[in-house]
């Protein structure tokens, strides 16, 4: 299994500049905050920062990859943490303290997986309802900014770029001797040409920025995009019963096993220690 899944990665390469860029996954208002567990001192913890590609989730309709993700390891070796949450942004996951959260409970020798992007294309502060979320990015890895009074908060708000809130990730998790890894996005069951959508801007940003700050790279998207275009767009519809975003269980479990074997393929960090025989 291991084997096979280690040949959907092939090369990682950056995604194609031309690709559209995704419509923001749709706001799930009622997804569980994820569950923060005791988790035990004495070992390593792995954390996902993300959306609900990531997250718990609904159940077998609909689950993020980061779920399965935890039976891959041996849980007396390392504490697997699932801090995705369903309909964030990477501004919203800073801005409404989720990222500090991860840094309360982080520590040196720790791993952080951050994986944003489908959230981050929304409006920044005037989306009309329903739903009003002023949750979007500036697009880009610059410095721009933008001042607000956000519609939500009724508080004022400085606007960062994509690429902001990512260094930002990047520089508080080694600042505590943590290490971190980029994750490329998810894919959507969209199709085009009997090919399906690769390379989006926001999974392109993310290998730019992984390679500018000398972080390693999960290239989740390339990785599946291989994967489902072996397997044909009939088979893969399966995988997505409520929406082009959101994946059900078997759909998650896909995903979460080619994340572990891009990480056990990385010099660094080394993850091989903590996995579960066999």
């Amino acid at each position: 299994m291991l084997r096979s899944i280690l040949l959907w990665l092939g090369l990682a390469a950056v995604m194609s500049a031309q690709s559209p860029a995704p419509t923001p996954a749709p706001d799930l208002a009622a997804n569980p905050a994820p569950v923060r567990g005791r988790l035990n001192p004495a070992l390593p913890t792995l954390f996902v920062a993300g959306d609900s590609t990531a997250a718990r989730g609904r159940g077998e309709r609909q689950q993020g990859w980061a779920e399965p993700f935890a039976a891959f390891f041996d849980s007396a070796k390392v504490n697997v943490a699932n801090r995705a949450r369903g309909g964030r942004s990477s501004r919203t996951f800073v801005t409404e303290g989720l990222w500090d959260q991860v840094l309360a409970d982080l520590k040196a020798g720790d791993v952080v997986l951050i994986q944003f992007g489908h959230n981050d294309g929304g409006a920044l502060n005037d989306e009309p309802p329903p739903p009003l979320r002023a949750r979007g990015s500036i697009p880009g890895l610059g410095d721009e900014s933008k001042a607000i009074d956000n519609v939500l908060t009724k508080k004022p708000e400085v606007v960062r770029t994509f690429g902001w809130y990512l260094r930002k990730m990047i520089a508080d998790t080694r600042a505590r001797g943590a290490t971190p890894v980029l994750v490329t996005l998810t894919l959507r069951n969209v199709w085009k040409d009997g090919k399906i959508e690769r390379g989006t801007r926001y999974s392109r940003w993310t290998a730019e920025l992984a390679a500018a700050e000398k972080v390693a790279l999960v290239d989740l998207n390339t990785a599946m995009a291989d994967r489902f275009d072996a397997m044909g767009p009939e088979a893969v519809a399966a995988l997505y019963p409520q929406d082009h975003t959101h994946f059900n269980s078997e759909g998650a479990h896909l995903h979460a096993a080619a994340v572990v074997a891009a990480l056990r393929a990385l010099p660094s960090p080394s993850i091989t220690r903590w996995l579960a025989t066999p």
